[in-house]
């Protein structure tokens, strides 16, 4: 069906624009050291997609060399509009644009998310009988949503960052008669809750998984 994209919505990791809600426990700049293990986390597991285009859309659209930094060969796309709605809508159509038969979008907070979870979805993408991929989270959003063709009213004026935002985008998706192909739920870092859990699950393993972010969590910081 033609190259389908796996884009990470990513922020640049500055102090005090990003992980805020765990600042306490952590600092801003620790926070943002924290948020860029995470990215480099996801962007090693995206390279490992050998079947999918990988992908950054970042903001602000000033970061870009960063990501340059962070991501080399990754197709960069400044993320454009007033909300996480209309930036994940614009950001779809411009990979649309570029030629690509379908995009997965994925969120950079879930560094624990298991690899065949994003390998399912590109297997549910390529699937004719599915026009929507959704990774539920554990907080009532997604951590992945996957199109062949870019839906806006999945997008428009939905309450972000609430519980309500999976079960709206799906109420939205059947009322306009999509099939929606489901991957497992899983979770992702925003609360100090979160941090705690996720820092006992790495430290109570030593399997392949997040090395940036297991050697944030775990060596001695001054």
């Amino acid at each position: 069906m033609g190259s389908i994209a796996v884009t990470i919505m990513a922020k640049t990791p500055r102090s005090g624009e990003v992980k805020t809600r765990l600042c306490p426990p952590l600092s801003g700049a620790q926070a943002a050291e924290l948020y860029r293990s995470f990215l480099l986390d996801k962007i090693e597991q995206v390279r490992t997609l050998s079947e999918a285009v990988p992908s950054i859309a970042y903001a602000p659209p000033d970061g870009r060399r960063v990501f340059e930094e962070l991501a080399p060969g990754f197709l960069l796309v400044p993320q454009r509009g007033p909300d996480l709605g209309a930036r994940l809508a614009n950001s779809f159509e411009a990979l649309f644009s570029a030629g690509h038969r379908g995009v997965l979008a994925i969120d950079s907070d879930t560094p624990t998310l298991p690899t065949r979870f994003l390998s399912r979805a590109l297997g549910l993408i390529r699937t004719p009988a599915i026009d929507v991929v959704l990774g539920p989270s554990e907080d009532g959003g997604y951590y992945l949503i996957g199109l062949r063709v870019l839906h806006r009213e999945l997008f428009d004026e939905i309450r972000w960052s609430t519980s309500c935002v999976l079960a709206e985008t799906v109420r939205r998706a059947e009322a306009k008669g999509l099939r929606i192909g489901y991957l497992p739920p899983w979770y992702d870092i925003d609360t100090p809750a979160d941090l705690e859990r996720l820092r006992a699950m790495l430290s109570r393993t030593d399997a392949p998984g997040p090395r940036y972010t297991r050697r944030f969590l775990t060596e001695p910081r001054g």
